[in-house]
């Protein structure tokens, strides 16, 4: 009978540590607190609120429930462990292994919540997507990464909302924004803040000569609590336009789209989604908010890689990661090192490698 004491001693291990990064105690302690909230006759008189209280439990309770689950299998598997060394029962060996097997990969699973270590990591995110050089070409570009991120949205199970798009002079779009909601969404989407290259064979070159197009990626935090964010009505410039043209595939068109320029620092935020002009201005108000409280936050860490990375100019020598179509394929993020040869796989979403390569590459370089 093979002796399983090492295997089991490395999973108890294993949910020691899960105990830790998952902040288990902790999250007792807060799931009281919050069951008390949630029993309150007058919770949902604050929708929003309620939803912040229901949300945050629920996300809770799941991670408690993963943990307590994982320490009843550990358990069943030593049970299992112990009576077939007494009984000497080879049979059930093949048992035994599996169990253990099949507990190691959820922790190796597991361990990815363990990267997020960043403050606003658990908050839903802001996403825009701005044209680079590479005229027509960065234009369709940015089409295509607009593309790519709602499909991987959409694979890993989180809520989109696209908020704005504008249609490009010659093709694709121009710009766009749209909202990513979930656990951990902007902890997962920071590592896609930054300029990404493309290389290809133009389609819109008569000579079918091959080009390079830049856009870039920026990604905000969507802070819960931002009643401290301060906004003097006439810091703004307010601007009320119909959507068109790309823009009718993504949102819903309407004659009272709302842009809003914050002047002081040049932030400019849209929303199209809505159904009024009310609806568009309150939204976009939030994401100015969000966007002025996210400046704050990289004024006092004095660094703007503090929050969402570096970011320059939206051209040659500032990517951090590459698509490359032809002469070959490859899309490598300069930054990890990571890289693949299924280009299409990752224009079509399957990005969690590159992310999860990030997360890594992030928390080694914090602890250096």
């Amino acid at each position: 009978m093979r002796d399983f004491s090492d295997d089991l001693a490395r999973l108890r291990t294993s949910l020691a540590e899960a105990r830790q990064y998952l902040r288990i105690d902790d999250l007792r302690d807060r799931r009281a607190e919050l069951e008390t909230e949630a029993t309150r006759p007058d919770l949902w008189d604050d929708p929003e609120a309620a939803r912040s209280v229901t949300g945050e439990l629920s996300s809770l309770v799941e991670d408690i429930s993963l943990y307590e689950a994982l320490e009843e299998r550990i358990s069943d598997a030593e049970t299992l462990a112990e009576m077939a060394r007494e009984e000497g029962d080879e049979s059930l060996e093949p048992e035994v292994a599996e169990g253990i097997a099949s507990v190691s990969a959820e922790f190796s699973a597991l361990e990815l919540r363990s990267l997020f270590t960043g403050e606003h990591d658990a908050f839903d995110g802001l996403v825009e997507v701005q044209s680079g050089e590479g005229g027509a070409d960065a234009q369709d570009w940015a089409n295509m990464l607009l593309r790519m991120y709602l499909r991987w949205a959409e694979r890993k199970g989180l809520d989109t909302e696209v908020d704005a798009v504008s249609e490009g002079s010659e093709a694709g779009i121009s710009s766009a924004s749209f909202l990513v909601k979930g656990r951990n969404a902007y902890g997962l989407l920071r590592s896609e803040h930054g300029v990404h290259r493309l290389v290809r064979m133009s389609p819109f070159n008569a000579q079918g000569k091959r080009q390079t197009a830049f856009a870039a990626i920026k990604v905000t935090p969507l802070l819960e609590d931002l009643a401290d964010v301060v906004i003097d009505d006439k810091d703004l410039r307010i601007d009320v336009y119909r959507s068109s043209g790309a823009g009718g595939q993504h949102v819903n068109v309407t004659d009272s789209a709302v842009r809003i320029t914050h002047l002081p620092t040049g932030i400019v935020v849209s929303c199209q989604n809505e159904r009024s002009q009310h609806q568009n201005k309150d939204r976009a108000m939030k994401y100015l908010a969000a966007k002025l409280a996210d400046l704050e936050r990289q004024k006092r860490e004095e660094e703007l890689s503090a929050i969402r990375g570096e970011q320059s100019s939206v051209g040659f020598g500032s990517q951090i990661r590459s698509y490359v179509l032809q002469p070959y394929q490859m899309v490598k993020d300069l930054r990890t090192e990571h890289e693949t040869g299924t280009v299409d796989a990752v224009l079509g979403g399957d990005l969690d490698p590159f992310m999860e390569a990030y997360l890594r590459w992030r928390r080694a370089e914090e602890l250096a």
